[in-house]
């Protein structure tokens, strides 16, 4: 039989008894959203940080022309929320909608200061995972100031291959910061 999604996901950096990952799980809640469904708006408390099991989620920012900025994509096996509203209990500034039909387990803050607290191991996962995505943020900012747009989406597509099957060509120029007709320029060449 195979290991849930989120067991597999701890114990890439730490070990569970069974005991423990049933524990840990029963902080969880399983979640199954519709293509198209909106699970924060801004403005909303931001309840939930979201483990992907199936799907594509993303997070995004409305400027004050009206344009849409992407700032995260979520697949399966990728955590997601609006992580400053999260932890530190404001409402969100960001929106966290669905691109596919997706389910994922959610977590409250107070489960996981619960689970920090009550199993150190969660503690040591819980660090690691946000010290990762810490430096995946600080790659992604100077991927930004220092890199092309071809470099950029280059970048992208060695990282994240799948995505660009998944994801329509507007949203990839929106997170690459491009236009659609500079990353047109850019997969043309590919060919």
């Amino acid at each position: 039989m195979s290991k849930h999604p989120l067991r597999t996901q701890i114990e890439e950096i730490v070990e569970l008894t069974d005991n423990e990952f049933e524990f840990v799980l029963s902080h969880f809640q399983k979640k199954v959203f519709k293509k198209h469904q909106i699970v924060l708006h801004e403005g909303d408390f931001a309840r939930y940080d979201f483990f992907v099991i199936k799907g594509l989620m993303r997070v995004t920012k409305l400027d004050t022309e009206g344009k849409e900025h992407i700032l995260q994509f979520g697949m399966e096996n990728w955590w997601i929320t609006d992580a400053e509203a999260f932890h530190h209990k404001t409402k969100s500034t960001l929106v966290v909608d669905c691109l596919e039909n997706t389910e994922a387990y959610s977590l409250t803050l107070e489960n996981k200061e619960k689970l920090s607290q009550e199993l150190s191991k969660m503690q040591t996962f819980f660090l690691k995972k946000t010290t990762n995505g810490y430096i995946a943020l600080q790659k992604r900012i100077l991927c930004f100031l220092t890199s092309n747009a071809n470099d950029r989406y280059h970048n992208l597509i060695t990282l994240y291959p799948g995505l660009m099957q998944r994801v329509p060509k507007a949203m990839i120029a929106s997170y690459l910061g491009v236009t659609r007709e500079t990353l047109s320029r850019l997969t043309k060449v590919e060919a």
